[in-house]
């Protein structure tokens, strides 16, 4: 059986080419966790994850001085069993931030690797529901200075001419009225047959704050409203759905399978935007996927298209992929070496084993540089 061998590590900090803006905050750059893991047969395989835009080198210490002793020397398909010591090793640092992050990533390397040394595609590896393409949503909508409700539904009109049937927006930044009437710019761009979904970036604080907003937006038929509170506020995620016929979805920065079943018990989200950079990689993503059909509850992961592609092809229960259509805002794929096609809204999986992709070395040593551990 293949043991693992060695990892190598780094932060790649990315500028964005331009500052953008959120409902409550703006970025100007991006720290993305790399990770490479390696087997005594020479196959590779790759993780990585977001983590915000400062301070990206905890990453690499997580990384390196905390779950890879844990790690090196152990046969790859012991994954449940490496996530377990991984998980346990870090109690103290971790549950949850950028160490359980750091696990993610090292987490989907193994799987990678896996599916790369059994010369399967990741999504085939897993079991596939849809062995060909996934339904894929048009992220943008952000907010950007000078940006006029006309240009924002430019915007959103263009994401449906090229081939999307769904879009999304970021809403919460302006007044009830000034974001009502955003919304319905968006809407009447996209016409009545479009999913258009709204992204508030834990823009409330409280629910009557929010029932302001979310009333307003209940005309134009919104297929979700996204975080509208901070991630730990459960209880007022669930008020929020049981005072709108909106949908609510939640849990991208959600961390395990605990703090998911806690949101689904109290009726928090009928959507998870569960990410697997995030969560605790591929196993944990497969373990909370499996909670939320028990509860009819489905997944519209939170960005990385290139990483969930392939988990939503294998869970009947996954809807879309979140595809951004350039790198303004997700500049990660600056750093890989093949892109994933998109195709009359649908994102085409990638049939060669594994990820079906590699990082791009020039480009990542552009912004970081690797450390290997042994």
């Amino acid at each position: 059986m293949p043991k693992i061998s060695s990892i190598d590590v780094c932060t790649a900090s990315v500028p964005l080419d331009r500052a953008t803006s959120f409902s409550n905050r703006s970025v100007a750059v991006r720290h993305y966790g790399l990770v490479k893991v390696r087997s005594d047969d020479g196959v590779q395989g790759i993780g990585f994850c977001y983590i915000g835009s400062s301070a990206g080198r905890i990453f690499d210490e997580a990384v390196a001085a905390l779950l890879a002793p844990v790690v090196l020397g152990r046969d790859s398909y012991d994954i449940e069993g490496i996530w377990s010591s991984m998980y346990q090793e870090s109690l103290l640092q971790g549950r949850a931030g950028v160490v359980m992050r750091a696990i993610s990533a090292i987490d989907t390397a193994l799987w990678d690797l896996n599916a790369r040394t059994n010369r399967l595609p990741l999504h085939r590896y897993l079991g596939a529901a849809l062995p060909e393409s996934v339904p894929a949503y048009a992220s943008g909508g952000y907010y950007l200075d000078g940006k006029t409700d006309a240009v924002l539904a430019d915007e959103m009109r263009h994401y449906v001419e090229l081939g999307f049937r769904a879009v999304k927006m970021k809403t919460g930044r302006f007044s009830p009225k000034e974001e009502a009437s955003r919304v319905r710019a968006a809407r009447e761009a996209v016409g009545k047959d479009v999913d258009l979904m709204l992204d508030c970036n834990n823009a409330w604080l409280d629910l009557t704050e929010a029932l302001r907003y979310v009333r307003r937006f209940e005309e134009f038929e919104p297929y979700f409203i996204e975080e509208p509170f901070g991630p730990d506020d459960i209880e007022n995620h669930a008020r929020l759905a049981r005072g709108t016929q909106v949908p609510i979805a939640t849990a991208e920065i959600g961390y395990g399978r605990w703090y998911h079943k806690a949101l689904l018990d109290c009726g928090g989200a009928s959507i998870l935007q569960t990410d697997a950079a995030v969560c605790g990689g591929i196993t944990e993503w497969k373990r909370i996927a499996a909670t939320a059909s028990s509860y009819g509850v489905v997944l519209c992961p939170h960005w990385f298209h290139d990483l969930h592609a392939p988990l939503v092809a294998a869970t009947p229960n996954a809807r879309y992929v979140e595809l951004f259509p350039d790198d303004q805002v997700l500049n990660f794929r600056r750093l890989i070496d093949r892109q994933l096609e998109f195709k009359n809204g649908r994102v085409m999986l990638h049939q060669e084993p594994g990820l079906g992709f590699d990082f791009d070395e020039v480009q990542v040593g552009k912004y970081a540089q690797w450390q290997n551990v042994k």
